[in-house]
Order: C-alpha cells, then structure tokens, then sequence
C-alpha cells in the first residue's frame, strides 16, 4: 500500500483520518443521508464498506438485531470472494484464520455391505490457475468483523445503527419524472421504529437519495416497492449444525460428500480452528402443504441422523456449536429495483434490492453469501459514481441487467445441484429403482468446480461492458467477467506482486497498458497511448479528472513491459507513468510493471498478443469492461464518453 503522499504522519497507514463531521446524528429522530442501507448482514457490510471509501457520501446502515453478529450461518469463502477481499484489504486475515478447502472426498454405500459408506474417489477444489486464493472456510462473523473495520477505519468512520426497525418505505412520485424542478432530492423516506432500550417504540424519518434493501429472505424493503420472489420448494428438509466431536470417519477434515444406501445423504464441511466442522444432513419429506418447522426436528435428531448415515464409523458429539434446519427452495425477483421493466429507459431506479432479498437457495453450493456480497460490490461503486457527479444516473441500471442473469444462473445450478444430493444412490442390485449414479454425481460436482469458485459470472455487453470486438488480442481477459490476475515484477523496486492485486476498492477504473517489444520507450505505441492520455482533450483522464485532483483519482493507468526488469533503461519511461501527485508534486513509482520470470509470463498465460500488445479496461469491480488496441484512442473515449460526465456538467444526484 502507499502512504505519506501529503506528508509524514505517525500513525497507522490503515486508518485513514476521519472526514470533518456533517452527518446528522443518527439518534435524531429526523435525518436525511445520501444511501440509506437496511441490513446489516454480509450484504450491508459489504456495500457499507464500499460506501465508506467516500467521505463526501452520507450513509446510513440499520441493523435491526441490537449488536453485531456473534454466531454466522454462512461460512464458505469463495476464490471470487476471496479476490474481491484483497481489494478491501482483509484478504490476508481471512487467510490466516481460515480452514482451506485443498480436497474433497466422495462417499457411496459400500457394495459388499450397503449400510456402510465407502470413499469412492477424491478431487483437487480448485484448479491449479484458477485464481491465486484459495476456497476457505470461516465463520460469517469474522467476515462481519473484517468488514465492520474497514469502515471504522475509514475517514467516515461509519458505524452501524443497531436496534432498528423498517416500518414503511416510499418514493416521492415526482422522483420518476427525471427533469421535473419539484423533484425531491432525497425521495426515498423512510419510517424506522426503534427497539432498543429506553426508546422501544419511537418512530424517526430518514430521507434518502437512494435505499438499498439488504435484510434478507423476508426482506421489507422488497415489499415496499412491490417485488416478491417467485421459484419452488422441494418439500425436503435438511439439517446444519456445527460440532465439536469425536469420531473415526478418516476424512473429518476434508471436504466430504456421503450418499447412504437408506439413511439420506450429507455434507461435511470441516471448520476453523482444526477441530470444528459442520455437517449437513438430509432428515425429511415434506408434503406439499407443509413447512419445515412443523417437523418439530431437534438437535438431538440431527445428531443421530449423522451416526446412522456415516456407519461404520463412530460419531460422537461433544458439543453442538450450532444447528438449523431448513427447506430447500430456489427463488428469484423479477427485478433487483424499483423501476418497471416497461419505464426503465426513462425513470432512474431509487430503491434497490441485494443478497437474500432477491434470491434465496439452499446452502450447500456455498454461493449463497459469496454471490451476495459480489451483489454489493456491483452496486457500490455505480452508486458511489453517480453521487458524486462521475456518472450518468442510467449507470444504475446496469445493475439488476448484470446481477440478475447471474442470479439466475446460481438458481439453475442450485436447483440441479439439490435435486443429485436428496437423490438416493443407485443400487446396482436393483437398477431399476432409480437414483443418482455416485460416478455421475462425483462428475457433476467436478465440473462444477469453477461455479463454486465464483469465476464464472460473465456480463453481457452493455454500458460498462464493451462488445468483443478485439478480444482475441487479449483471449485470458475476458470481457464481461473478472479481471484474472497474475504474477508479474515492479519495476522499480523489483517487486513480485499479483497485477490483480493493484486494484482496491476505491471507486476508480484501471487501464492496463500490455505492451509490445519496444515496450515504453519513444515511438512506442504504449509511450503514444501515453501521449494521447496526458495531453489530448479527447482524453478521458482530462476530461474526467476533477481540476487539483491526481492525474489517477479517477482512472489509473499502469503499463506492464515484456522485458525483464532489468533489461529495461528507466530513461524510456514516459514521465506519464511516474505522476507527480499531492501536495508536495510526490513520484509514483508504481505504475509500471514487467513479467517475472520466476513465475509464468503473464503474456503467454493470459493470451495477450505480444506483437500489438493492447489496452484492458477493468472496472472498480475488477470485472473487464473492454480489451482495446494500444492506438484505439476514439474507442477508448467512446466508451467513457458513454456513461461519465465531465466534473463542470455535474447534475444534482
């Protein structure tokens, strides 16, 4: 990380100093933020941490439980997720602290004696290159903790509001004609009740500009703007519980998938700590008028619903850290906002859903948590973008169009997913009762692998996604989906950092410069593109950078050069790639970058074309946006000219 660009202080570099206070209280019974968020699970945090990173937004978080979570249900942490915590800055910790799912092991009836279970393979979790972290495992809670720091640490300095009740959500109606003067500019109010001690029952008002529902499966921010989720229940009911326990499965501290000849299937999970894991377990049928809670299922039947299914071996619990039990079922929104399909050209979204508020599935894929805080990180920064002036409000609305589809496709995966796991096995003595092969349920989960990784979400062209017209001079970078990192050297301090890794969650875009042999030097097309971005009026550094603000406050440019470091004359860097920024006109030196050659050459592995090099945009999501030729100056204006607005055309948000 860098620090000290406007002079030394002695102090933590991880905090950053607090902003001058104009937030009005939170106790006030009336008040008016820029974001209010009800919900303060990891799809809240996530979106608050986001929100945080700018001082100048007011936001507000209500949390309806009187203090922070303590005890998670979700758990699993997937390579995606663990990619986009880099870019908080927490990756490490979670590294640290984390079970890491290396393996998983398949378990079937044993032929020669049906009522025990047998290993019948095994399989590496991630594929090696798939990402540079791990799929781990953790405990909701920290993940919380983790996020809660980022924004205490932040010069908001923001903080929860605990205790709070929604009550009723509305929009001003002269919000949805965008050009009326009478429109509001905080339209979205809000009726809160508070529950906390001393003060049970009193109702305040908070206007927003924008509200954003992250509270859940039941949420009531989805039904104030008159979503409902639509999908099925498979009418089965599973258990969950976290144990301490003593047993001589061999495999408790793997992964493991167990299909029983007759006492339904499981799912172990082992947990942090070396000692704890959960397990999964299938318990009953359910008819098709009934809910799991009329089950009256105990702990107690969890635990023995476990020793029967992992015969032979002995399972003896110790301690129930926690336990559940739930339906399986796979539903979706319409819509991840308050706009009709039909108005949506015209009428800017004010209230939008995210997490479980819009999709809902069961547990087992791990997706669930890991495809809500991806919903988050989405829409913090296109809200952050426009609130402060950058972006056309219409950058919204990519937001439902991207994170829906993608929803969407966790439901179908889920869907099949659950149906193979409530499946008994076939029994090859009786083929014709049915069932799902083991060989082709341990196939499926294989191929499944990249899903519950989280790299597959893949955005259709839009206005923050360019058309492929020029992938093929970059076929690793993918358009539309994230941006897969790799090793490389900084130049010039001989540094081996993942280029990946340059991208933090701070609102700004990144322009990777790949270039070609000549790499920066005079009459390059990299020292050209340079040229073009430093003093062209078309440029959209120029024509988006704030006046006094750094050269990189809103796009960062970096190059990355396929000499080896030392092969390079610093004389043939373009002073364009060490900017003089702050107050004291300070160099950056870290902008600039080289394939490091103890490590696989980023160009060969992502593809890049060595001989025209080229441009990838990458988004403050670190999803690509678009892959360019190094000379495709009026493409790459274009695609900004499309949804920025130059700092003196700002339009009240």
């Amino acid at each position: 990380m860098q620090f000290y660009l406007n002079g030394f202080q002695a102090r933590d570099p991880f905090i950053s100093p607090a902003r001058d206070g104009h937030a009005t209280p939170a106790d006030a019974s009336e008040r008016a933020v820029d974001v209010l968020i009800v919900g303060g699970g990891p799809t809240g945090l996530t979106l608050a941490a986001q929100l945080s990173a700018f001082p100048e937004i007011t936001v507000e978080l209500l949390e309806q439980t009187a203090e922070p979570l303590v005890l998670g249900k979700a758990d699993g942490v997937s390579c995606r997720s663990m990619e986009m915590y880099e870019a908080f800055g927490f990756s490490e910790k979670i590294l640290k602290e984390a079970y890491w799912v290396n393996e998983t092991t398949f378990w079937r009836p044993d032929e020669r004696r049906r009522e025990h279970i047998v290993r019948s393979g095994r399989t590496q979790d991630v594929e090696d290159g798939l990402s540079e972290f791990p799929h781990v495992v953790l405990n909701q809670a920290r993940v919380h903790d983790f996020l809660l720091e980022v924004m205490r640490n932040s010069a908001s300095r923001l903080e929860p509001t605990y205790s709070r009740k929604l009550v009723s959500l509305i929009v001003d109606a002269s919000s949805a004609d965008e050009g009326a003067a009478s429109a509001s500019t905080h339209p979205v109010v809000a009726r809160i009740e508070r529950t906390d001690p001393g003060h049970v029952g009193e109702i305040e008002t908070i206007r927003a500009r924008y509200a954003v529902g992250c509270d859940g499966a039941r949420s009531a921010v989805r039904q104030s703007i008159g979503r409902a989720l639509h999908g099925d229940f498979a009418n089965q009911a599973w258990g969950v519980m976290d144990v301490l326990a003593v047993t001589d499965f061999p495999d408790v501290r793997f992964k493991a998938t167990i299909l029983t000849a007759n006492e339904g299937n499981a799912l172990l999970i082992p947990r942090e700590g070396g000692y704890l894991f959960r397990m999964y377990v299938e318990m009953d049928k359910l008819s098709d008028n009934e809910r799991v809670g009329d089950r009256k299922i105990t702990s107690d039947r969890l635990v023995a619903a476990a020793q029967r299914l992992l015969k032979p071996y002995t399972f003896d619990v110790k301690e129930v850290a926690w336990w559940s039990v739930y339906e399986i079922g796979q539903r979706i929104t319409d819509g991840f906002d308050d706009v009709p399909e039909a108005e949506a050209d015209r009428r800017r979204p004010r209230v939008f859903i995210a997490g479980d508020a819009c999709h809902t599935h069961s547990p087992k894929a791990g997706l669930g948590m890991n495809t809500s805080v991806a919903d988050a990180f989405n829409l913090g920064w296109k809200l952050a973008a426009v609130l402060r002036g950058a972006a056309s409000w219409r950058l919204l609305k990519t937001y439902t169009s991207e994170r829906r589809t993608g929803a969407q496709d966790l439901i179908d995966h889920d869907h099949e997913w659950s149906r193979m796991f409530s499946t008994p096995p076939k029994d090859p003595a009786n083929p014709d009762a049915g069932g799902v092969d083991p060989a082709e349920f341990q196939r499926y989960f294989t191929e499944k692998l990249r899903h519950t990784a989280g790299v597959t979400t893949h955005y259709r062209p839009n206005l923050v996604v360019a058309e492929s017209t020029h992938q093929h001079l970059a076929t690793g970078f993918v358009q539309g989906m994230r941006f897969h990192s790799a090793p490389v050297i900084r130049y010039w301090d001989a540094k081996s950092i993942h280029l990946g890794h340059t991208v933090k969650a701070d609102g700004r875009w990144r322009l990777f410069a790949f270039a070609t042999p000549e790499g920066a030097a005079p009459g390059s097309p990299v020292r050209a593109l340079c040229d073009f971005l430093d003093a062209s009026p078309a440029s959209p550094i120029r024509r988006y950078t704030p006046r006094g603000a750094d050269v990189d406050a809103v796009i960062d440019v970096r190059a990355v050069l396929q000499q080896p470091h030392r092969e390079v004359d610093s004389a043939t860097i373009p002073p364009f790639l060490v900017p003089a920024k702050g107050r004291y006109g300070l160099q950056d030196y870290e902008k600039v970058f080289c394939v490091d050659p103890r490590a696989e050459d980023i160009f060969a592995i992502r593809g890049i074309d060595r001989a025209r090099g080229c441009v990838v945009v990458v988004r403050p999501d670190q999803f690509v946006a678009a892959v360019l030729p190094l000379d495709a100056y009026d493409e790459l204006a274009a695609f900004f000219d499309a949804f920025m607005l130059a700092p003196e055309a700002v339009p009240v948000p």
